[in-house]
């Protein structure tokens, strides 16, 4: 079956060739190395950042602030670009893009999902707290592409904030409210931008509010449920270093198997730990070992895979955010409905050969490239794409700004299976 393209995507996708055509520039592979010096290092603003400051990516850098725009806008000019196909139904695509701000690089995998064989799938290590590098995630899966994910607790735990869900292992984590923007594909396979939903509770108990599955941090008066997925117990990690008033209680086979003010630390988990604060912690006080108790967590809606982010960029063409003032590296998944295409898209930043983008311009090249949904990923030096070269060598694509791959819990893989002939 032929990937048929949308309109909107091919004529953005000209327009850079064009560019490149025109001013003879060089279109064969290049390595994303050779584009510029590593960076300089990154300077933390941990604990500087207003409350409301825009979570920009995990290293919580702050981004060099974009030169003021005067007048009218000039049009953006592109070059040097590179294109392959990495599979049938998959496209990769680098340019180079030059602005009034600047020059930063682009990374685009676009997939059509309509092509037999070629799917999407949840991106991680087999525990939720576990980091790796995406090349690496995606060779252990023997997929043909894939991006970095959601934010994540890079200073303590390593796990993702939001929620992620496996076309095999259903839900591996997430949270009941807060942090649920999210890229998902329907039972049917269809892509959507938006919030979702997890289902999360104590069967019998509703004095018992859960608020987090296999999540980095246990809100205070709420139950946070821990699962095998998550793999070994972690102590007041969870807790933000809370030892007092926390209570945790360990089920296995639907019984309470034990009922303790001590949170355990590197017990690996054979059934469901639930851990709770304050309140929570009084409430948990309350089940007695040996009684019959069951956890019951799920996606409303069932998702095949599920994937969140920080901020929704496009909302049916819609533009949702306004910050167009930090430059990062960036990382960003659109939906083109027009063909059911599914967008990849990393900008390089910090370096000397690509400034990153904002917020708003990161919207922007999305909806200039086809796609009516979008959503922004994690940033930064989280920022990576990897993919098949025309060699058939896995390789990371981009530059990422740390001078190499940061070792990130999830992301978003893409495989490609021949399909069987029918006889």
């Amino acid at each position: 079956m032929r990937a048929r393209t949308s309109p909107r995507l091919t004529a953005a996708l000209t327009a850079v060739l064009a560019t490149a055509v025109a001013a003879g520039l060089a279109t064969a592979p290049t390595s994303a190395a050779e584009g510029g010096a590593a960076p300089s290092g990154d300077r933390s603003d941990r604990g500087e950042r207003p409350v409301n400051r825009t979570k920009h990516s995990s290293d919580g850098v702050r981004g060099e602030i974009a030169p003021r725009r005067l007048g009218r806008a000039l049009p953006p000019v592109n070059s040097n670009v590179v294109t392959w196909p990495v599979a049938p139904g998959l496209t990769f695509t680098q340019w180079d893009r030059t602005d009034e701000r600047g020059v930063i690089r682009a990374y685009l995998m676009t997939a059509s999902l309509a092509t037999p064989g070629l799917s999407l799938d949840y991106l991680g290590a087999d525990e939720v707290p576990e980091r790796d590098a995406v090349l690496d995630m995606v060779t252990a899966d023997a997929a043909v592409a894939g991006i970095n994910g959601d934010f994540f607790d890079i200073s303590d735990t390593g796990a993702p904030l939001g929620i992620g869900a496996d076309r095999q292992r259903g839900l591996l984590h997430g949270r009941t409210s807060g942090w649920n923007t999210a890229f998902s594909l329907s039972k049917a396979g269809v892509p959507n931008i938006g919030e979702l939903e997890v289902k999360a509770t104590v069967k019998k108990h509703p004095e018992l509010k859960v608020a987090t599955v296999n999540s980095p941090s246990v809100v205070a008066g709420r139950v946070g449920v821990y699962t095998p997925d998550w793999g070994r117990t972690v102590g007041s990690r969870v807790t933000d270093g809370q030892q007092k008033n926390v209570r945790e209680v360990v089920v296995e086979h639907n019984h309470v198997v034990r009922n303790r003010t001590k949170l355990s630390n590197k017990q690996k988990i054979h059934g469901v730990v639930l851990i709770g604060r304050d309140k929570a912690a009084k409430r948990l006080a309350r089940l007695k070992v040996g009684s019959k108790l069951r956890v019951a967590t799920k996606l409303k809606g069932s998702p095949q895979v599920a994937l969140t982010g920080n901020k929704q960029l496009l909302d049916e063409r819609i533009r949702t955010v306004v910050d167009d003032r930090e430059m990062h590296p960036r990382t960003a998944i659109g939906i083109d409905r027009d063909t059911n295409s599914v967008l990849l898209l990393v900008i390089d930043g910090r370096q000397s050969f690509s400034r990153g983008y904002t917020m708003v311009e990161l919207a922007n090249l999305m909806l200039e490239l086809g796609a009516e949904d979008a959503l922004n990923l994690d940033g930064g030096g989280s920022s990576t794409m990897v993919g098949l070269r025309p060699d058939g060598l896995l390789s990371v694509l981009n530059s990422p700004s740390d001078g190499q791959q940061r070792l990130v819990p999830d992301g978003l893989q893409v495989s490609y299976t021949p399909p069987v002939a029918r006889r």
